[in-house]
């Protein structure tokens, strides 16, 4: 089935939304009230989401739900300028409306304390390792993605969003504690401009899209393609 790029739009919307309301929300309720698993539950809570998401909608989008991933899928020829921009767009603006839904339902002297669950760079570690941090774990997120949704002998349709869920809650497990593990420029960006917190903002934006390129670059070059060509060799 053929959807249109107003479908596409809102799988894209809806799926960035649940990110940061989950994600974001999960910061904020358990730094507040957590009592020691603080880092499982965000990481659980954000693979959730994903999971669900991709489950959900993957096939409408090919579910990217983050501006490395589209950008990543527009360098490799997978989607067009035009259906990318659609998509950032939707992004942004799904994740800016869970900012704004988060800031309404929860009293500010909750949240204010965190920003609004917007990522931080530990001070125990410079911007620079931040941004390195960031471009591996989005490396990784990114290449589970192509493997997935652009391989046509990837597992999507076997086990839907659960890899790219998964693949989350490795990334937040080990860099959540730097860097707030968000290997999405638009999870970041949504609690950011809410909450007026800018600080160190760029290396949401420099990382993950770095890592994203190289992944979805390598993984086009060195798999899909050279699969491509053996595919169309068999078949004449």
């Amino acid at each position: 089935m053929q959807y249109t790029t107003a479908q596409k739009a809102l799988a894209e919307f809806i799926g960035a939304f649940a990110i940061v309301f989950i994600g974001a929300g999960a910061v904020i309720a358990t730094s507040r009230f957590g009592d020691g698993g603080v880092l499982v539950a965000v990481a659980l809570a954000y693979g959730l989401a994903v999971v669900t998401m991709v489950s959900a909608v993957g096939h409408v989008s090919r579910a990217h739900f983050n501006p490395a991933v589209t950008i990543g899928a527009f360098v490799t020829g997978r989607i067009t300028l035009k259906d990318a921009a659609v998509y950032v767009a939707a992004q942004l603006a799904g994740v800016t409306a869970a900012a704004g839904v988060l800031r309404a339902a929860i009293p500010k002297e909750i949240w204010d304390p965190f920003h609004l669950g917007a990522p931080q760079v530990n001070p125990v570690i410079s911007t620079g390792q931040g941004v390195l941090i960031e471009a591996i774990l989005t490396f990784f997120l990114v290449w589970v993605v192509f493997a997935m949704t652009f391989d046509r002998d990837g597992a999507f349709n076997k086990l839907a969003g659960l890899g790219v869920g998964l693949v989350i809650v490795m990334d937040a497990l080990m860099g959540g504690p730097f860097t707030g593990a968000a290997m999405n420029p638009a999870r970041a960006f949504g609690p950011a401009l809410v909450a007026g917190f800018w600080d160190n903002h760029w290396v949401y934006w420099i990382g993950p899209i770095a890592g994203g390129i190289v992944a979805a670059v390598v993984y086009d070059l060195v798999i899909l393609r050279p699969s491509d060509d053996v595919a169309a060799s068999a078949a004449e």
